[in-house]
């Protein structure tokens, strides 16, 4: 008899303590759970985001000359052999923007876009330059540019490369003006004929040009 309490003794004794290291651990679990509560061995704390705190990321690749980039920038407004034979030589060349003053940045798609060169843009397209709402509305590419202004409507206000407008892109796509405005009331967007054309004056820029309906 006193050999059956000894093992009934054990036998509780190790359901106990299995029991109690369950319950433990559930607990400890559940406290890395709660928001606000954290056990004594927590993941260590990242630092909090500040407006000054921007880390310094190392330059490891040599960079493009800027004559070689503007020379592509403008390259991909006119001239589509020109495009071809510097993308021949560097690939790389695709997506290079130049600064032409004041945070105007510009690409050799942005060119293409609103000078309405379609074959440039296109070309440019299938060599990995990356698509914008400007080459999507130019191409009349309907689906991109209704998804984009469904998703932020304000994007019909935004100025592309020399501050011109979407409406101009659209112009170069065949589209009328009222065309394109209706298309941005069906899609319940607030946009305002005339002001679009009158906040762009590309004799500011000295690219007049650029919305000349013959260069093509």
């Amino acid at each position: 008899m006193k050999n059956i309490n000894v093992l009934c003794t054990r036998k509780q004794f190790l359901i106990g303590s299995g029991a109690a290291a369950i319950g433990l651990f559930c607990s400890r679990n559940l406290l890395q759970a709660q928001p606000g509560i954290s056990p004594s061995a927590s993941a260590p704390l990242t630092t909090p985001e500040s407006a000054n705190n921007v880390p310094d990321f190392p330059e490891h690749l040599p960079k493009f000359d800027r004559s070689r980039v503007k020379r592509f920038a403008i390259a991909g407004h006119v001239n589509l052999l020109a495009v071809r034979a510097m993308l021949s030589e560097e690939p790389n060349l695709i997506n290079g923007a130049i600064d032409w003053g004041n945070g105007d940045f510009e690409t050799a798609l942005g060119g293409a876009s609103h000078m309405g060169r379609r074959d440039i843009a296109e070309y440019l397209l299938e060599h990995n330059a990356r698509m914008d709402i400007f080459a999507a509305t130019m191409l009349g590419k309907l689906d991109i540019v209704k998804a984009a202004v469904v998703a932020f409507p304000n994007i019909v206000h935004v100025p592309g490369p020399h501050g011109i407008p979407l409406i101009v892109h659209a112009e170069k796509a065949g589209w009328r003006p009222k065309m394109f405005w209706n298309f941005c009331g069906r899609l319940s967007v607030n946009a305002s004929p005339g002001d679009e054309h009158k906040a762009f004056d590309p004799a500011y820029f000295g690219f007049a040009f650029f919305c000349r309906s013959d260069c093509r």
